[in-house]
């Protein structure tokens, strides 16, 4: 089984969404032990961001082939701004390609990557889940969920939320979703295999 892990955040050792992936991968190893993992740090190394000569070549992109070539995605994602980072974006930009991970049909698009997982670590500063206030401020689940989901991977998410709100609420937000990580049930993980 072939593992892709993105980490996006600019945080560093300090970035919650690395420590979640990073348990995620963790879980993942213990469960499959031949599983072949990659990882890129798209913060360390950031992709370009999207211009008509690149639009032009994605069929060909080695970021649409590594995430094709992939049973599982991990992805560590920062919240920035109602957003996910520019560096995430600008590598979604070269994998959501027309003919490789989605097409056209007579009745709408067909997503063209079923049967991959995709696991998402995101943190947010703020509480943007259901029923709060700021609920209609997060565009970063929604984002990764929307795209994911229209080339046909099976998503997952895994949040830390509230990380601005004192020490104490990031500890325990942390904590939770790494618990959440840490405890992905079995059938889950071999479904990827």
């Amino acid at each position: 089984m072939k593992l892709l892990h993105l980490d996006s955040s600019i945080m560093g050792e300090n970035s919650a969404s690395r420590a979640i992936s990073i348990a995620v991968v963790e879980r993942l190893r213990e469960t499959n032990p031949g599983i072949e993992v990659t990882y890129r740090d798209l913060a360390a190394e950031p992709i370009a961001h999207m211009t008509l000569d690149t639009f032009l070549a994605l069929e060909t992109g080695a970021e649409v082939q590594q995430f094709l070539e992939a049973d599982v995605v991990v992805i560590g994602a920062g919240f920035y701004n109602f957003s996910i980072p520019s560096q995430l974006k600008a590598w979604i930009d070269r994998i959501a390609v027309r003919g490789k991970t989605f097409s056209y049909g007579e009745s709408g698009p067909v997503g063209l990557a079923a049967g991959k997982r995709v696991i998402i670590a995101l943190a947010r500063g703020n509480v943007y889940g259901a029923g709060s206030p700021y609920t209609s401020y997060e565009h970063a689940e929604t984002l990764l969920r929307s795209i994911f989901s229209f080339v046909g991977a099976d998503v997952e998410v895994i949040i830390a939320e509230g990380l601005g709100r004192g020490e104490d609420a990031r500890r325990a937000s942390i904590n939770g979703a790494l618990a959440q990580a840490r405890e992905m049930p079995q059938t889950y993980l071999v479904a990827a295999a």
